[in-house]
């Protein structure tokens, strides 16, 4: 507990991959929503923006996860400089 309380080591990326699962899962139930629900029945072209959404969806969700990652990587490796 003492390493939290004083900063010694970072919560969030623990919370960032968490919170990456979250929302890719909120993407999948988004597009699967645009591609077979809402008024006027199954479409084409509500089937290819709903699976646009879903692959557009998980790249850029993954690309925003991993530069949040690389910030706290960047943080680590300077740590790791300074102690030696």
């Amino acid at each position: 507990m003492r390493n939290i309380f004083f900063f010694d080591t970072m919560l969030t990326p623990k919370i960032i991959t968490v919170v990456y699962w979250l929302v890719l899962l909120g993407v999948l139930f988004f597009g699967l929503s645009m591609m077979f629900g809402g008024y006027g029945g199954f479409t084409a072209g509500k089937f290819f923006m709903g699976l646009v959404y879903i692959i557009g969806g998980a790249i850029g969700v993954r690309i925003y996860a991993e530069l949040l990652i690389v910030l706290f990587k960047m943080n680590e490796a300077l740590q790791e400089m300074r102690h030696k």
